[in-house]
C-alpha cells in the first residue's frame, strides 16, 4: 500500500482484515510513516482504529516494495505520475498495480488508467478500485461494497477476494474508463451540492443537481470510452449520491463553507485534506471543452471556484439556460 493518508490506510486495514499480510508506505508524509510504526494507529487521519498485527508500516519505500507482487497506490490525482515514477525500479516484471485516484490529471486530462499505462506500460496487470466509500467508515469496518475494474480479469478477480470479508464486498468490472470518470465528476458535484444545501436551496434544488450532474457524468464517460451502465452502478450513481448527500465528503464541505462566504482558500484550511473537486472542476472543464461535451453544473462550479463567481449567480445561470428535452443536454 503506497499512500498513508485516511483513504490509504483505511484500505490497508481492510485488506489486513480480510487476511492479507499488509505494508503500508508512502513516498512523501514520511514523519507520519515514522509514528504510526510506533503508534500502530494512524492518529492524524484515523485516530482509535488500532492495527492489526499483520499490517506492517513500512516508511522505506524500498522495504515496503520489496518481494512485493500486488501494490495499490492510493495518493490524490496530481501525485499519481510522480508515485508511480517513483516506484518504478522498484517493480518485478510480475507486479500489479492497482489505484484508487480519482481525478483526471490536471493539463494533460487523462484518466488515471492513461498516465499509468504511460509510465507502467500497457502490458502490465493494472486495476483501479472505487466507489461510495469514505475512509473513516471502511476504517471502521462497517458494510462497504464498491468496484473493482481491470484489464486482467484475474487481477480484478484476486483483488475483490482480498479485500472481501463479511462487510466488505468489491465487485469487479472491465470498464476502467467507466469506473474513473465517475471516481473524477462526482467531486465536483459535490461542492455543488454542498453549496446549493449551504445556501438553503432546498432538497428539490439537491436531488436535481444530483440528477442532472449524474447526465453530465453519463455524457462525458461515453465520450471516453466508458460504458453507459457502469455509470448507473457504485462508482457512478452511488459514489455520486454519497458525496453529494453526506458532510462526512470533504467536497461537499467545501461547497458548505464557501456558500457560507469563505474563500476556496479559507475552506481548504479549515478541512485540512485535499479537496479533489477542487482540481477535478479545472480538469474536466478542459477535458469537455476538447470534447465538446456540454457539462453546464461542472462549468459553474468552475466559475465559482476559479473566476469569483458567486454561488446565487451560478444558480441563476443554470436555471435560465435555454429549455430542453430532458434526455438531450
Amino acid at each position: 500500500m503506497i499512500g498513508a493518508g485516511s483513504w490509504g490506510t483505511a484500505l490497508a486495514l481492510q485488506f489486513a482484515r480480510a487476511g492479507s499480510n499488509v505494508r503500508l508506505g508512502g513516498v512523501v508524509e514520511l514523519d507520519l510513516l515514522e509514528n504510526m510504526v510506533g503508534d500502530r494507529e494512524n492518529k492524524r487521519y484515523l485516530p482509535g482504529i488500532a492495527f492489526p498485527d499483520n499490517l506492517t508500516v513500512c516508511p522505506d519505500v524500498k522495504d515496503c516494495l520489496e518481494g512485493v507482487r500486488d501494490i495499490l497506490v492510493v495518493v490524490p490525482s496530481h501525485g499519481l505520475r510522480s508515485t508511480l515514477t517513483t516506484i518504478l525500479p522498484l517493480l518485478s516484471d510480475e507486479s500489479r498495480v492497482c489505484w484508487a485516484t480519482k481525478g483526471f490529471e490536471l493539463h494533460s486530462g487523462k484518466l488515471p488508467d492513461k498516465v499509468a499505462a504511460e509510465v507502467l506500460g500497457e502490458d502490465r496487470p493494472m486495476a483501479v478500485l472505487s466507489g461510495p466509500t469514505f475512509a473513516k467508515e471502511v476504517g471502521e469496518g462497517l458494510p462497504t461494497a464498491m468496484t473493482i475494474a481491470s484489464n486482467d480479469d484475474v487481477f480484478a478477480q484476486e483483488l475483490a477476494a482480498a479485500i472481501s470479508d463479511k462487510n466488505f464486498r468489491a465487485y469487479t468490472s472491465d470498464d476502467m474508463a467507466g469506473v474513473e470518470v465517475g471516481g473524477a465528476i462526482k467531486n465536483v458535484l459535490a461542492i455543488g451540492a454542498g453549496m446549493c444545501d449551504g445556501l438553503g436551496f432546498g432538497a428539490n434544488a439537491r436531488v436535481a443537481l444530483i440528477t442532472r450532474g449524474l447526465a453530465e457524468m453519463m455524457r462525458l464517460g461515453v465520450a471516453l470510452g466508458a460504458q453507459p451502465e457502469t455509470m448507473m452502478g457504485l462508482a457512478g450513481m452511488g459514489d455520486l449520491v454519497l458525496t453529494c448527500t453526506d458532510d462526512l465528503s470533504r467536497n461537499r464541505r467545501m461547497g458548505l463553507a464557501l456558500a457560507s462566504g469563505k474563500t476556496v482558500e479559507e475552506a481548504k484550511e479549515e478541512i485540512q485534506q485535499v479537496v479533489e473537486g477542487v482540481l477535478a472542476a479545472e480538469a474536466v472543464k478542459e477535458v469537455a471543452a476538447d470534447l465538446d461535451i456540454e457539462m453546464p453544473i461542472c462549468h459553474q462550479v468552475y466559475r465559482i471556484l476559479y473566476e469569483g463567481a458567486s454561488p446565487r449567480e451560478a444558480v441563476g445561470a443554470l436555471m435560465s439556460r435555454e429549455l430542453k428535452s430532458e434526455h438531450g443536454e
